[in-house]
């Protein structure tokens, strides 16, 4: 029935002052245990939000763009207009209650009583616990798969994770090492709004941005200390095409002639001749640094090449600037985690305690059952489920077991029918070698339009389908091969032939 606007903002004013009363009231009560403080946090949070939620509809009703709120005021300012509104007023009122005869009186408070009973749905995975202990088990996986990371076991990953500074500056700057950064920060910060939310993340991290600029433009944040000088004198090794992946010519080659020649103007090498030729001349600088290759090699524009020097040079230095950001903020995230990282090293350290305990009573078991049906000191372990060896050379906790998934296998007709035991080995199978191998040997990329596919039938359909699709069924050398004059200037193979029949060239 809040049909004015008066009437309206009377109505925020009220719902406010009822809110803030409400988390007062809350706030009062001492949860009994970890769940119902984190469940009062959310709660609480839920009602700020909507307190800021009515008090900006209520700062853009005092502003008054429309001068709705002045005519209405205006309207009550007495005179014959003022009657007529009254009685406008009183009989939009009277028609309401005709129509609705049966309505019933709602209490306004019972609404805002049951928001003190509310429970919310917060999501935490079985590893988590209630948001006692940290999941990054993904993370540890790009870690030890990575160049810039080392195979450590995943108690040791939580000692080092939150030092980035550790990792050579040199390996920093790869695309790899930017979307691990970026998937943490992503995690860390999720788990961080799941875990206290009534922490003001974003003003937390606005400080940390601001007292990042000062200290990266003096050359003072840890692990960049020395940013501007490392970008210049950096080679422009990191390409669009990252060549580590790749061991002949004929491998690049089926990266297609686009991609080619755009990694080659990115190092400002020559971008013309055939695919064959540019795979060539890519090839070379996988163990060749770019000043010691011939000169022949390179773009004979001097102008524009040093043109896009600069510009890979400053493309460069803001990546190294994004990535040295994101480090920041994880640290900051660390500090602020810095109990529940210890807790989470203690939870894995008892985990592996009893597993070892649990291990060492089998092994007891199976020596005492060794004795009395043979004198063999070499008997088969004790493994009557069937449980996968671990580093030890025992079988692993069926804890662990169950939660990769161990007993679901997977098949690859790809990898020559190969199995693969539980979803996280399989959905990493697609970047391992195996893989890899059996899609070079059927002639198609491996991206991730192939992911989750493992018919070898299944491949070669969508491959053609990709090929229709994109048109690049066949070379076109009339369009796709191209030529350089003396001047540097690039044109496809019929574009030349016609300037030379002009003698333009």
């Amino acid at each position: 029935m809040s049909s004015t606007l008066l009437e309206q903002t009377r109505s925020s004013h009220e719902e406010v002052e009822r809110l803030e009363r409400l988390v007062v009231q809350d706030l009062q009560t001492e949860p009994p245990s970890s769940k119902d403080r984190l469940v009062q946090g959310h709660r609480v949070r839920h009602m700020i939000e909507s307190i800021m939620l009515t008090t900006n509809k209520l700062v853009e009703t005092y502003e008054d763009k429309d001068g709705a709120r002045e005519d209405e005021i205006a309207a009550l300012g007495g005179g014959q207009a003022a009657f007529s509104a009254f009685y406008d007023r009183l009989k939009e009122i009277r028609e309401y209650h005709k129509r609705h005869l049966s309505g019933r009186l709602v209490d306004a408070n019972e609404d805002y009583e049951a928001l003190l009973k509310e429970e919310p749905v917060i999501a935490f995975s079985g590893e988590e616990g209630v948001g006692r202990y940290l999941d990054l088990h993904d993370m540890y996986n790009q870690y030890i798969n990575s160049k810039f990371g080392e195979r450590v076991e995943y108690s040791a990953y939580l000692d080092v994770f939150s030092k980035p500074e550790k990792i050579p500056h040199k390996l920093k700057l790869s695309r790899q090492y930017r979307k691990y950064m970026e998937a943490l920060l992503e995690y860390l910060v999720d788990f961080f709004q799941r875990t206290e939310p009534l922490q003001d993340l974003d003003r937390i991290l606005s400080r940390v941005e601001t007292d990042f600029e000062e200290q990266y433009s003096n050359g003072k944040v840890e692990g960049w200390e020395n940013h501007s000088q490392e970008n210049e004198l950096m080679p422009s090794q990191h390409t669009v095409i990252d060549l580590d992946y790749y061991t002949t010519v004929e491998e690049l080659v089926d990266v297609g002639p686009e991609k080619l020649k755009e990694a080659l103007g990115a190092l400002g090498l020559k971008v013309g001749g055939t695919p064959q030729q540019r795979a060539e001349r890519l090839f070379l600088t996988k163990h060749t640094p770019l000043e010691k290759l011939d000169k022949k090699h390179f773009a004979k524009s001097l102008h524009n090449g040093k043109q896009n020097g600069d510009v890979k040079s400053t493309q460069q230095s803001e990546n190294a600037k994004k990535i040295a950001l994101t480090e920041v903020k994880v640290k900051k995230l660390c500090q602020l985690l810095d109990e529940t990282i210890e807790r989470t090293k203690q939870n894995i350290v008892k985990k592996q305690s009893l597993t070892y305990e649990e291990m060492e009573g089998e092994r007891e078991g199976e020596e005492a059952n060794a004795e009395s049906e043979s004198d063999d000191e070499d008997g088969d372990i004790y493994n009557p489920l069937k449980l996968p060896m671990g580093w030890d050379g025992k079988p692993i906790p069926y804890w662990l077991y169950k939660l990769h998934g161990l007993g679901q296998e997977f098949k690859c007709d790809i990898c020559g029918d190969y199995s693969y035991w539980g979803r996280r080995a399989f959905e990493r199978h697609f970047k391992e070698w195996r893989h890899q191998h059996g899609m070079r040997c059927l002639g198609i990329p491996n991206t991730k339009n192939f992911n989750e596919i493992t018919s070898i039938e299944e491949a070669k359909e969508l491959w053609k389908r990709i090929q229709e699709r994109q048109g690049v069924n066949k070379w076109r050398p009339e369009l796709e091969e191209e030529y350089e004059d003396r001047e540097g200037n690039i044109y496809n193979k019929k574009t030349y032939s016609d300037l030379q029949r002009q003698g333009l060239i």
